[in-house]
């Protein structure tokens, strides 16, 4: 028995109907077990008769096999606040428009069910970073895509004095600074000038948001490392951002970043790669011209 857990934060008719015909699909399989997360059931006109799941506890109970995320890559993203460390196989949908972790379509996901079932795919394990601070006040302090420090409520530019393993290594004077995983080098690390880097190397980016000293560049490091952040604003506070979840911070409260001791496994089509998905999500190549 397979045991499929479907998770989407998206709501609406369409999104509803279009659940309801993927779970029908499902059902035509005597070896599949369904679970909903609860929120895919709050004003939808699906059956209550699935077993549901909330969080990683219950998800755990589930003893999941596939984890099916349908909606975008902040989907995905919000997936790991759920799975954390079970290693559960997730298979991202593509419900919107661009997206590097969501690696199937809408339409395609039907014809590739029973690929997924019988390990005719590809697993791409995806690394992660932890926040420690003194406190411990964050309360899933993980991302996938990127740490991202700002400024809060200040136009003023803040400073970020970065340490690589206990060894200084600069202060960024600017807007802020991310700290990108491979999978979030082509996210918001990406839009401010940061590199592109194949997802499943061992690295992480650090990429300075608007720099004042015009010299600053993005710089690759091991992620075997330890990163020590520390903040210096006009203001008492600073923004910091795990993926999609935003924390207020105290100035005085130092960062340590390093690599977790888990990785979110994503499963891409055997047929699709990295290099073609930049191809088709950054139009690379295309000329009016060709």
């Amino acid at each position: 028995m397979l045991n499929i857990a479907i998770y989407s934060q998206k709501n609406g008719d369409e999104i509803q109907a279009y659940l309801h015909q993927f779970i029908l699909e499902l059902e035509k399989r005597e070896n599949v077990q369904i679970f909903l997360h609860e929120k895919i059931l709050e004003n939808s006109n699906l059956s209550s008769n699935y077993q549901i799941f909330s969080d990683k506890n219950s998800l755990k109970k589930c003893e999941i096999d596939y984890f099916f995320s349908f909606g975008g890559d902040g989907t995905i993203l919000s997936a790991l606040t759920l799975i954390q460390d079970l290693e559960i196989p997730v298979v991202g949908v593509n419900m919107g428009r661009l997206g590097f972790l969501a690696n199937f379509s809408k339409e395609e996901i039907f014809d590739n069910i029973d690929k997924i079932f019988a390990g005719e795919t590809h697993i791409s394990q995806r690394s992660v970073i932890e926040v420690k601070t003194a406190e411990n006040r964050i309360d899933f302090p993980y991302a996938l895509n990127d740490v991202v420090i700002t400024r809060q409520e200040t136009t003023s530019m803040i400073t970020v004095e970065a340490e690589i393993n206990g060894k200084f290594l600069s202060m960024f004077w600017g807007d802020g600074l991310i700290v990108a995983t491979p999978s979030g080098s082509t996210a918001y690390s990406l839009s401010c000038g940061g590199p592109i880097i194949e997802p499943e190397n061992d690295n992480f980016s650090l990429t300075p948001i608007a720099p004042h000293n015009l010299n600053m560049r993005p710089i690759i490091l091991k992620d075997n490392v330890e990163i020590k952040l520390k903040v210096s604003s006009r203001l008492p506070m600073y923004s910091l951002g795990l993926d999609s979840r935003l924390y207020h911070m105290n100035e005085e409260e130092e960062l340590i970043l390093k690599k977790a001791d888990f990785s979110l496994n994503l499963i891409f089509p055997k047929n699709v790669s990295f290099y073609e998905t930049l191809r088709q999500k950054l139009l690379w190549g295309n000329d009016k011209r060709n």
